[in-house]
């Protein structure tokens, strides 16, 4: 088994936290592809075999651009946060049938200070919203059995946002109105970041996405598209 990631990798992303300008980049682009790129596209390459065994309609992408490996440039077209850089790499193993981010997918990130796996839908349109919590309210109990389940619990915690009050056409006290009221479905599971380093990394990651599965396939479902 081959190593991905390496000391040097979270070195890197110390370092560009500390210096998040173009200049301190564009003068060490070498150390971010050797460091961060290529290890990176090697990882996802590695995680295809994994994905095949219990989501085959998940992909893993390794181009370079618009793939699965997430842009480091950050949009700041409209944020008040300026910094063109993010310090993180953000992996994401997106449905076949997903244009963007906000597609259904399994996710890693990875932070100098932080390290998580992810699975589920960020940010989804309003249409996708209306279509999980119809399906939410029509199959209480697979939705609760998928979020309740061991070993899904034993690792992983529903994170995102919601909305402060009950979305229209629910009232609160709808048995699941907290479900209801999400405007994310992710679940996340915190890793050390040590965790990285190892060999096999691929396979390790791939073990936390599969106990995932029951939520991605209520998602699958919910949304119409094929787990």
């Amino acid at each position: 088994m081959t190593g991905y990631f390496t000391d040097a990798t979270f070195d890197f992303l110390r370092m560009l936290s500390q210096n998040n300008n173009r200049d301190w980049f564009n003068a060490h682009k070498d150390d971010y592809e050797i460091q961060v790129r290529e290890p990176a596209l090697a990882f996802i390459r590695a995680m295809q075999p994994e994905l095949a065994r219990f989501a085959p309609h998940f992909v893993a992408n390794d181009r370079k651009m618009g793939g699965s490996l997430m842009r480091i440039y950050r949009d700041i077209r409209y944020s008040r946060n300026k910094l063109p850089y993010k310090t993180n790499i953000g992996i994401q193993f997106r449905h076949e049938q997903g244009k963007d981010v906000h597609a259904p997918g399994f996710y890693l990130h990875i932070e100098a200070h932080e390290v998580f796996v992810g699975a589920g839908i960020w940010g989804p349109d309003g249409e996708t919203v209306k279509k999980i919590r119809t399906y939410i309210d029509a199959h209480p109990t697979r939705w609760q059995q998928a979020l309740q389940g061991k070993p899904f619990t034993q690792v992983f915690h529903m994170g995102g946002d919601s909305l402060k009050r009950p979305p229209r056409g629910y009232t609160i006290d709808h048995p699941l109105i907290e479900e209801l009221k999400r405007k994310d479905f992710i679940a996340i599971a915190p890793l050390l970041p040590e965790l990285v380093l190892e060999d096999d990394l691929a396979g390790f990651v791939g073990g936390y996405f599969e106990l995932a599965v029951p939520l991605m396939k209520q998602l699958c479902r919910a949304t119409g598209i094929p787990f």
